[in-house]
């Protein structure tokens, strides 16, 4: 709690004209900006609100007419930090030091180290409106937003989180950021965070950030299907590494270990872990149901082994590998300008039944395809013109279909799923991911925001759109067995 000391220096009954001034011009500027002009060609506006700005800077720098006094100090510093400020300022953008400074002119703060080392970024804000922050401020100012009431910059830094997500950092600073979001509720901002973090694991999991991890954040991560990474494996190596790292309870540790999906990982290196993985020997317990079913995946045709097990459920689900057996990458150069078309081929399943089964794939992109509404009609009537389409009318479209049927394929379909690629602040990241199945051969709403006529287009790298198309069986149970 902020401790309340001292009076009312004279110079606040100087401020009280002087302020009562600046807030009449502040009101005065807002209303001739807002003012209806009429039309007249000989209105116009001027507008010196970087001079005032300027003006207000110099008012927190100097001291000038300074009626109240902030003195911010720490637990681990015997000396305060002393700002000689302005209560009308501070009150305007913060209630809580309008409620503070109400009857008294000087104020001791107690702030941690982190948020007092940014206390003069924040109280320039409250005079100026605008701050520069790198990534590892963002925490500690969005905490003096909140504590201060401060709304605008409070939104303001949520809103560098989520568009920063991307950034380079040396000890990485998304799980950071979703441990403090889900610590404060920000559901917006911890959802952003865990997205990103679901598609782009494979650089998460390499990162010294990977051992900053949470078991609930771990947790979540492990229930989804949508992670993209190279495989199954390299998920498990990541979870073995935290798992030594963090030595968390047994209990904890076995729930995290059958969220693995062993039957995507082949036989050769189930039989590997089981003999030189330390964190498998010594649950080996709280698993061996799993293993064993996972080998009997491998074991039978997918179809019959559907007939005596709920295939039904995650561990059987792929999760987004970016393994060549599981799909290819498209680099497509100057895509605005025609369409194109490639192909590719996967294997059929994850089983090791089906290792030698292939399926090829035909994908089409067009950048600018026009939905049925959009095409022009066509009528022998002289008077029905014929509307002009122009070409930002059309939408890209990328469709993606097996070249062939196969009897293979009974019990299993195909789910499809694109990822985008984009580069920001000189990283390339997934920044979104279209999922389809086989009764769909596209995805309607497939980059319907993006403008690739534009060379400057953020889903463009060095105008090229850069794509990672995932086959992914899903299979199904067809007849049920009595046991």
């Amino acid at each position: 709690m902020a401790r309340l000391t001292g009076t009312r220096p004279p110079a606040a009954r100087r401020w009280g004209c002087a302020a009562t001034a600046f807030l009449l011009l502040l009101l005065t500027v807002q209303a001739a900006q807002k003012a209806d002009l009429g039309g007249d060609a000989t209105a116009a506006t001027i507008n010196h609100s970087l001079t005032l700005l300027q003006r207000l800077q110099e008012l927190l720098q100097n001291g000038n007419s300074s009626d109240s006094v902030l003195r911010v100090r720490t637990a681990a510093s015997d000396e305060a930090k002393v700002f000689h400020t302005h209560q009308l300022l501070l009150s305007l953008q913060s209630e809580v030091f309008e409620g503070l400074l109400r009857n008294q002119s000087v104020v001791t703060l107690h702030e941690p180290p982190e948020t007092a080392a940014l206390f003069e970024k924040f109280i320039r804000y409250l005079y100026c409106g605008g701050v520069s922050l790198l990534l590892h401020q963002a925490i500690p100012l969005h905490q003096l937003a909140s504590k201060y009431r401060v709304w605008g910059l409070q939104r303001g830094v949520a809103d560098y989180m989520r568009s920063h997500l991307a950034s380079e950092s040396s000890q990485g600073h998304v799980v950071g950021w979703y441990h403090y979001a889900a610590r404060i509720g920000d559901a917006a901002l911890q959802e952003s965070c865990l997205q990103f973090l679901a598609w782009n694991l494979s650089s998460v999991l390499g990162s010294a950030e990977w051992a900053s991890v949470s078991v609930e954040l771990l947790l979540l991560l492990l229930e989804r299907s949508d992670l993209v990474l190279h495989s199954e494996l390299e998920l498990y190596t990541a979870v073995e590494a935290w798992l030594a790292r963090r030595q968390p309870e047994d209990a904890v540790a076995e729930r995290v270990l059958r969220a693995i999906r062993y039957p995507m990982i082949a036989p050769s290196q189930l039989f590997r872990l089981q003999t030189q993985s330390a964190v498998l020997v010594r649950h080996y317990g709280a698993v061996q149901d799993l293993l064993f079913q996972a080998f009997q995946f491998h074991a039978a045709s997918p179809l019959h082994f559907a007939k005596y097990f709920d295939v039904n459920c995650s561990m059987f689900l792929p999760r987004n590998y970016l393994a060549p057996s599981w799909g290819s990458q498209w680099v497509i150069n100057n895509p605005a300008r025609d369409d194109r078309s490639t192909s590719f081929q996967t294997q059929l399943g994850p089983s090791s039944h089906d290792s030698g089964k292939r399926v090829t794939w035909n994908v089409l992109f067009s950048p600018r395809w026009l939905p049925v509404s959009l095409r022009p009609v066509y009528s022998d009537s002289v008077s029905s013109a014929i509307q002009p389409v122009r070409i930002e009318d059309g939408r890209p479209r990328l469709v993606v279909t097996p070249a062939t049927s196969s009897p293979d394929f009974a019990g299993v379909s195909f789910q499809k799923t694109v990822l985008v690629g984009v580069r920001q602040q000189g990283r390339i990241f997934v920044k979104h991911a279209y999922s389809f199945h086989q009764s769909s051969d596209e995805t309607a709403d497939f980059l319907a925001h993006a403008d690739l006529q534009k060379r400057t287009s953020e889903y463009l790298i060095d105008n090229a759109l850069h794509l990672h198309i995932i086959i992914k069986p899903v299979y199904h149970s067809l007849i049920k067995v009595k046991k």
